[in-house]
């Protein structure tokens, strides 16, 4: 059977972003020159943009220059986070990061996919969760529908399509675990 993708028809009429489409293109505007910029390298205007506009956001983070996020309405973030250059946060569906999570330079995390069996090449979204000191390391990508538990490592460029175990240190494409983490006082 020799079946072809139809982009014509795709149809995502299912999602709803959250917003209006007047809101949308306004925080699209301000990531482009706020947080998606060299220029604002201080963390508090990007916080102060992102609660504004619906993020939910704990003390002590620090967001990087040049960072993309989407959708911040669909965003939480806990206490002590740090958030590198270049990550990309693509979050169509909820993001939550925990407490003293660490995401790396050119990082991301992103909520949506498409369906590569169907013709119409539909969209599929799931919810992403970094629970308390999970380290996401440069180059990575967390797929969507991925929990990385408690502490878990996902290694330089690796991607994660599955949950991380607590403690577990993944590597590869997809991510396997190959040790457990192990935190010295």
């Amino acid at each position: 059977m020799n079946l072809k993708v139809k982009n014509s028809e795709f149809d995502n009429s299912f999602y709803y972003p959250g917003k209006s489409k007047v809101v949308i293109i306004t925080w699209y505007f301000i990531n482009a020159l706020i947080l998606h910029s060299y220029f604002f390298p201080f963390s508090n205007l990007k916080i102060y943009l992102l609660r504004f506009f619906g993020s939910t956001i704990g003390n002590g983070v620090i967001i990087k220059p040049n960072v993309n996020i989407k959708y911040p309405w669909k965003l939480q973030i806990g206490n002590n986070v740090w958030i590198g250059e270049s990550v990309w946060i693509d979050n169509i569906d909820l993001i939550i990061i925990g407490n003293n999570v660490t995401i790396s330079q050119g990082a991301l995390l992103i909520s949506g996919n498409h369906n590569y069996k169907k013709s119409t090449f539909d969209l599929l979204i799931g919810k992403i969760t970094l629970e308390d000191g999970v380290w996401i390391a440069a180059k990575s990508v967390v797929s969507s529908g991925v929990t990385c538990r408690s502490h878990s490592v996902l290694t330089l460029n690796s991607v994660a399509t599955q949950d991380l175990d607590e403690y577990g240190i993944y590597r590869g494409n997809p991510a396997m675990k190959y040790r457990y983490r192990n935190i010295e006082l």
